[in-house]
């Protein structure tokens, strides 16, 4: 009897030491943030996407926001930055990452050799929820085709996972980021090597941990320059 080709590949990735994520369930979310018709989405160019997400009533975060997060940078970027969601800097000003936190990051990222301009960066929901807690499981949800949309479009060589709710729901893992990092991960929709580490939000909180983040910087480096190579 033959073996079916999805054991190869699991077999396969194992043997690279390349951990894969299976999707948790979601049936617990609550019926007020259920999905609505997003199909559509998977379609849709770059203009068109951001005007859907400018436009995006889906759960109740819109309700609060100045305007959305879409997401900045380079749109043939081989690198992509996921974070977390907006806070009052980002809603104000429409970009991710600004103020300390964005100014950390943009130290992490040419501690390797990288622009921010250079990179695509973006949250994994496009609004900020209120008081800067961190978005439910079920907003979360209800922005991943704008997510996914935007990495199809990008189609990166790497992705760095910023913080819990980053790596978690892209990932589809309730695992911690201390599980999570300093190793080789993969986002297997997109076959895309993924690498988890602090948020620089958290790293300004906790300076004794940017030894590890540098360890993550370096381990995404080494990852995407054995790829190039």
């Amino acid at each position: 009897m033959s073996t079916p080709q999805s054991n190869i590949n699991d077999q396969y990735l194992a043997a690279m030491g390349v951990t894969q994520w299976v999707r948790r369930d979601v049936s617990k979310f609550e019926p007020a943030f259920k999905e609505t018709l997003v199909d559509d989405v998977a379609e849709l160019d770059w203009e068109t996407l951001e005007a859907r997400v400018a436009s995006c009533t889906n759960c109740d975060l819109h309700k609060g926001r100045t305007q959305t997060v879409f997401g900045t940078g380079n749109k043939n970027a081989h690198w992509m930055i996921i974070g977390e969601a907006p806070g009052a800097d980002e809603d104000r000003q429409g970009e991710p990452f600004v103020g300390r936190a964005g100014q950390l990051l943009n130290a992490m990222l040419l501690a390797i050799g990288l622009k921010r301009e250079e990179v695509y960066i973006a949250n994994t929901v496009k609004c900020r929820p209120p008081n800067n807690r961190n978005p439910l499981p079920a907003e979360a949800q209800l922005c991943e085709s704008f997510l996914k949309r935007q990495i199809e479009l990008i189609q990166p060589d790497i992705i760095l996972a910023v913080g819990k709710v980053a790596a978690q729901n892209i990932l589809h893992s309730d695992e911690t980021v201390g599980a999570m990092r300093g190793k080789q991960l993969l986002l297997p929709e997109f076959n895309i090597p993924v690498v988890v580490t602090y948020h620089p939000a958290y790293l300004l909180r906790s300076p004794g941990e940017k030894r590890k983040a540098w360890q993550d910087l370096k381990l995404a480096r080494n990852i995407f320059n054995a790829l190039k190579n």
